[in-house]
């Protein structure tokens, strides 16, 4: 990771990443899911800093099928599950992580950040998303590429915090209104004459606040699907 003495001009993005590792470098879990049928999907949710590799992860099947699953982890030493929905969430407490040293000194080593969930899939792919500088992740994806089968699913702009929708609080006013009365139910059931009368404003100024408030919605709702399309020829930037 930046030891804080350096600092990157770049953008920061955030990359979805899927990998196949050669069979020498799979995870227990990947290799179970390949070929158990009871399971397509597990996700490492959340982890610990620590050395006790404390985990949370989640199976898209029932408590059995998910236990067969752990019972490949040698290093497992304690769990606990929840049977939720469609899935298991189960806790794990290893004494170590099961990836190979080659992946873990590659992760280690790598001047960027993983957000959760890691995802294994039965088709033998493992994907996660990275956070960094462009140059960084450039230089992540090809240390990862020279021991794995590498794809790039996504690019996004990395953000601290979604944008909300730039409505001033009279747009926002005339959007809960609107709502309110019924604006936008399926047949509608209120009109801009009932929104107007909640605002207690002319019919015209109800009718332009909200034709404004749902301009810059959409507008919101289409930036942010430009900023999460999958990039080009799966490459970089």
């Amino acid at each position: 990771m930046p030891d804080g003495r350096t600092a990157a001009n770049g953008r920061m993005k955030r990359i979805q990443f899927s990998v196949t590792y050669p069979d020498r470098l799979r995870h227990p879990l990947q290799r179970h899911l390949e070929g158990d049928g009871a399971l397509t999907r597990a996700e490492l949710l959340l982890w610990s800093p620590t050395a006790d590799a404390t985990t949370l992860c989640w199976f898209d099947g029932e408590p059995a099928a998910a236990e067969r699953a752990i019972a490949t982890i040698d290093a497992v030493e304690t769990t606990s599950h929840v049977r939720d929905g469609d899935g298991t969430y189960v806790f794990l407490q290893q004494d170590a992580f099961e990836f190979p040293d080659v992946v873990l000194d590659l992760i280690a080593d790598a001047a960027v950040i993983f957000r959760p969930p890691v995802v294994f899939r039965d088709d033998g792919t493992i994907s996660f998303e990275a956070v960094g500088e462009t140059s960084a992740l450039s230089a992540f994806h090809d240390a990862l590429a020279s021991v794995g089968d590498l794809a790039i699913e996504r690019v996004r702009s990395f953000e601290r915090a979604s944008r909300p929708s730039q409505l001033t609080d009279r747009q926002r006013a005339a959007m809960e209104a609107a709502v309110a009365v019924g604006y936008y139910e399926i047949p509608r059931e209120g009109t801009i004459e009932d929104v107007a009368a909640r605002l207690d404003c002319a019919t015209s100024t109800a009718g332009e606040l909200v034709r404004k408030a749902e301009a810059a919605v959409v507008k919101g709702v289409v930036e942010g699907q430009s900023r999460s399309a999958p990039h080009p020829n799966g490459r970089l930037p």
